[in-house]
């Protein structure tokens, strides 16, 4: 039976049920039963805790789970923060849902200061902490380029030489961080504290040990094993849709993702100062660069332990209040209850519906060709500017400021992004961008930008990196949100996440093959194809933005699940 409470005006207040109209008293009680639960009751102006009633709530943590699993509170949570759904109730013995027979008003189970203090405490202890595993394990991953012209091809170098050991080592490590992508997976079946610290640690001990490579091959078996490592990390845009909305999933993975270009920027910075010590120090640069670069990680990996949550119910830092709010806030979004859940079959048959989505391919085709990009211009972009005539030190310099204008850039446009709530316009934008800044390096061994730019083809060249690099860095930010965005459900996501890493993530085998020794200084061949690249992802991005509305259209404005464009 439902308790309720009575007001100063006389008008029933229910903790956990609205009150029920004469045709439909008969059934009260099955009512609620089946949608409401005792003591688990809030206020319905403030969405706090009624405490007026004698319920207590210090079991909350031992039931959050169930409480999820069974949707004992019975809130869909549409039309607004916290608001209850209104349009069906659970009723009946059998838990038969049945149309309302009564326009109900909106609870708020929650304000929207709470739902902010629960949002900025996730940006605040994950985001940025994720962004800071995802920034070492980028500079362990492209600090080998300033390692090459640090002296490690020199070192490592057989005899006779041969020219494609270096495209090896990169090649290596892609190939394994494609076969190990299916890894990204076991965020739904490892807790995510235990993962994440079991990778930061391998990755860390692995970078750490290029430092006593011998010879290419054995750079290449540990650049292979940093690519299993590193593999498994790529799900972190779907582990952080477990605590954010669609329409804030951008900006979180921009923050994410944008530690990749400070990671580039803080490996050339260092890698400049290993170098002016290089006198001093009794060991080879580039061996101390891999020791420097790849220590931190290994000590990181103990902080993740204590640090990363399996889910908003574990997080350490949540109150009790702010758990249910973490988990109310997100109901809407996937709502899944023990009554709803699908068995086995039908997760899978989500899964595998992702093969046949054409939007799920055009996502992963856009991924393939920005990683063409986004794989090859910080591994040889030191090289590229040594090309242009600067000297190693020089080189390591003028490779940093690129990527702080990456990242800053980043950030503002994932901002704006979520603001307008949509990917297309600025994914665009910036590819287009970038194609730009990649037909000027192509050119520049041509007559026309010689006679455009007489006297200053370094400059020029140097000053077109920057809408290179920024544009790809954005376009990939800006994927990985909308293909989260896009797809409905836990099963779905992953499986179209997955599709994506898949995919995209055969990009860097053709990256790393573009800039080979024998095209210096200009490397006319590779600066074309990323333009070409970047210029087919616009295409493409017009493309699912059309199909994407033309779903939506079919569909019409009653339907519940609605393609972000």
């Amino acid at each position: 039976m439902v308790r309720a409470n009575v007001d100063s005006h006389g008008s029933r207040r229910d903790g956990n049920a609205w009150p029920s109209s004469p045709s439909s008293s008969s059934s009260s009680a099955p009512a609620a039963g089946a949608g409401a639960r005792e003591g688990r009751r809030l206020t319905p102006d403030t969405g706090s805790e009624d405490e007026s009633d004698g319920y207590e709530d210090e079991d909350e943590d031992e039931d959050e789970d169930e409480d999820e699993k069974d949707g004992a509170e019975g809130y869909a949570l549409r039309g607004g923060v916290g608001a209850t759904h209104d349009e069906e109730e659970v009723g009946g013995s059998n838990n038969e849902r049945r149309p309302s027979r009564s326009r109900r008003p909106p609870r708020q189970l929650y304000t929207a200061e709470e739902e902010q203090a629960v949002i900025r405490k996730f940006d605040r202890k994950l985001v940025l902490f994720v962004a800071l595993l995802y920034m070492l394990s980028f500079l362990d991953r492209s600090n080998i380029g300033n390692a090459r012209v640090a002296g490690m091809d020199d070192d490592l170098q057989s005899v006779p030489p041969r020219d494609g050991w270096y495209e090896w080592a990169l090649a290596s490590f892609y190939i394994a961080y494609i076969v190990f992508e299916w890894m990204s997976l076991l965020w739904r079946l490892i807790p995510a504290h235990i993962y994440v610290a079991a990778l930061v640690l391998s990755w860390g001990v692995v970078s750490s040990l290029q430092a006593v490579a011998v010879n290419y091959p054995m750079l290449i078996v540990l650049r292979t094993l940093l690519g299993i490592g590193e593999a498994g990390f790529t799900g972190v845009p779907f582990y952080l849709s477990f605590f954010f909305k669609r329409h804030e999933l951008a900006f979180r993975t921009a923050i994410f993702v944008s530690a990749a270009p400070l990671a580039t920027m803080f490996a050339s910075s260092l890698a400049w100062l290993i170098l002016q010590l290089a006198e001093v120090v009794p060991i080879a640069p580039w061996r101390l660069l891999f020791l420097i670069e790849g220590f931190p990680s290994i000590l990181v990996a103990a902080l993740a332990w204590r640090i990363i949550p399996d889910s908003p119910q574990t997080a350490p830092y949540l109150t009790t209040r702010e758990k249910k709010v973490a988990r109310l806030r997100l109901q809407h979004e996937k709502p899944t209850t023990r009554r709803q859940t699908k068995p086995t079959a039908a997760v899978r048959d989500d899964a595998l519906a992702v093969l046949t989505d054409p939007a799920a391919w055009l996502t992963a085709s856009i991924f393939f060709l920005t990683n063409m990009a986004y794989s090859s211009l910080p591994v040889f972009l030191p090289t590229i500017l040594q090309s242009m005539g600067h000297s190693a030190l020089s080189a390591q310099a003028l490779s940093a400021p690129p990527y702080l204008a990456a990242f800053l850039t980043v950030l503002a446009t994932a901002h704006a992004s979520d603001t307008v709530r949509a990917r297309a316009p600025f994914l665009i934008a910036h590819a287009l961008a970038s194609a730009r800044g990649y037909a000027v390096l192509a050119l520049a061994d041509t007559s026309f930008l010689r006679h455009l730019a007489p006297g200053s083809s370094s400059l020029v060249r140097y000053l077109a990196v920057y809408p290179a690099a920024v544009g790809f860095f954005n376009v990939v930010v800006l994927t990985m949100a909308w293909s989260l965005n896009n797809q409905r459900g836990a099963a779905r996501q992953g499986a179209g996440f997955a599709l994506l890493q898949v995919v995209g993530q055969c990009g860097p085998l053709v990256g790393t093959r573009l800039y080979p020794d024998r095209d210096a200084p200009y490397y006319t061949r590779g600066m074309a194809v990323c333009a070409v690249a970047m210029l087919a992802v616009a295409g493409l991005a017009g493309a699912l933005r059309w199909w994407l509305g033309r779903v939506n259209r079919r569909g019409g404005k009653e339907r519940a699940f609605r393609y972000m464009l």
